[in-house]
């Protein structure tokens, strides 16, 4: 199926996107617009061949692929989207990008603060070509402050509003996070601002510059960190603390990720209050930890957590993750083996019933998996069914469908090497 500029539907398809996102966390969030309806018509660099998204042609690969045009991560962050290429060096180029702001709804970005300015595009130029504008800017640390001229990827972002400090284990360095969560979570955080602007203007049909720092939308989630320290004056990082395999904010015992029989598995267990205790005693095999004095009670099972630790680990690494979720499950008590991706991907029933690894088409690498969304609109669900764009691939059906140039024009372009 060949992706047209009008083919889009949905809750959003009202909505045109001129895109410059990039990488995920920017990415991320015109991909799940795109999913529900919007038309997202992504910019390209023509002279770089789309390199100031780093994702484009870097791997996962598929079997016997390699190229520009394959790589994984960059199609998985772009499905649904149209692609066109721009060379905003030119005086031509930037005329283009005049024209597309003139006819979009949003203009969306995550360079660094000052790139659009540098090219001349800032909010009040383009709210002069619409004056009903929506930009919205994704940057390390917004455009203003004393940290704006400052560039950041989401590591960064995560070591500098703390979250890195929060993870690890007593007495040992800032584990951090294995991967960038905050792309991800920025990405979340861009949707839900470029949706409460359009809300604003649908209400009073005003446009405006959302300007947001992915900094400080990580510094949001380290809440109840910093709610011990304000109100308390306590560090985090005290004797016994973090140990990020515990639970505090409510304390719960045990709660903790349990080694079990085979290589690298492992099931998660919580005991929200008593009942879930003697649940997890009685599947055991052990009704008398009920009654001991170390276990009692909540705070006496967390005056005495390693040692009620090695006594579940005791059980558990003689025992299959699954048979132990199962078993603990039947009695009520949350528990959950640890998923690799293949559990996942392939073998969890949960994931068919959500289609949460749907198939797309892409031009050249045909029938791919891609995360999908688990949200469920019952009149307007998401609809994924196109991979990423090649670049410049709907140059044609933007640049002559939407612009209202001709083929001689659009070729004339190309020639000049425009778009």
């Amino acid at each position: 199926m060949t992706q047209s500029a009008d083919s889009h539907s949905g809750a959003l398809s009202h909505i045109r996107i001129c895109d410059f996102t990039g990488q995920l966390a920017g990415a991320g969030a015109t991909r799940i617009l795109a999913t529900f309806g919007a038309q997202v018509i992504r910019i390209e660099d023509r002279v770089t061949n789309g390199k100031w998204d780093i994702l484009r042609g870097n791997p996962p690969y598929p079997p016997g692929m390699r190229g520009n045009e394959v790589g994984g991560a960059f199609n998985n962050h772009n499905v649904e989207k149209l692609g066109v290429t721009l060379n905003m060096r030119t005086a031509k180029g930037r005329e283009l990008l005049r024209k597309l702001i003139a006819v979009s709804d949003v203009v969306a970005e995550n360079f660094s603060a000052g790139v659009m300015e540098r090219w001349g595009f800032t909010y009040d130029r383009m709210a002069v070509l619409r004056p009903d504008l929506i930009y919205v800017s994704n940057s390390g640390f917004g455009h203003e402050g004393p940290y704006s001229t400052f560039k950041t990827w989401g590591p960064i972002v995560q070591a500098v509003s703390g979250l890195t400090f929060q993870s690890g284990l007593p007495g040992l360095p800032p584990a951090g996070w294995g991967y960038s969560y905050m792309d991800h979570t920025g990405a979340y955080f861009m949707a839900i601002a470029i949706l409460a602007a359009l809300y604003h203007r649908a209400r009073t049909g005003q446009g405006q510059w959302v300007d947001m720092s992915c900094t400080d939308a990580a510094a949001t989630l380290n809440g109840p960190a910093l709610l011990d320290y304000t109100a308390n004056s306590r560090p985090l990082r005290r004797p016994g603390r973090p140990h990020s395999n515990r639970h505090n904010f409510p304390v719960m015992a045990p709660h903790g990720i349990y080694r079990c029989r085979g290589d690298d598995q492992w099931v998660a267990i919580a005991a929200r209050d008593d009942r879930d205790w003697h649940a997890i005693c009685d599947v055991l095999g052990h009704p008398e930890w009920k009654e001991d004095p170390r276990f009692r009670d909540v705070q006496a099972r967390i005056t005495n957590l390693d040692a009620l630790d090695r006594l579940i680990e005791a059980w558990t690494t003689l025992r299959d993750p699954r048979d132990v979720m199962d078993a603990l499950q039947a009695r009520g008590v949350p528990a959950a083996m640890v998923q690799h991706p293949e559990d996942r991907v392939d073998h969890d029933a949960n994931t068919a019933h959500w289609g949460l690894w749907p198939e797309v088409e892409h031009p050249q690498m045909g029938r791919v998996r891609v995360d999908g969304v688990p949200i469920k609109l019952s009149a307007t669900p998401a609809e994924l069914r196109h991979g990423a764009p090649t670049l410049g691939q709907h140059n044609e059906p933007v640049f002559c469908g939407i612009l209202g140039l001709n083929a001689e024009e659009l070729a004339s372009l190309e020639q000049e090497e425009v778009v």
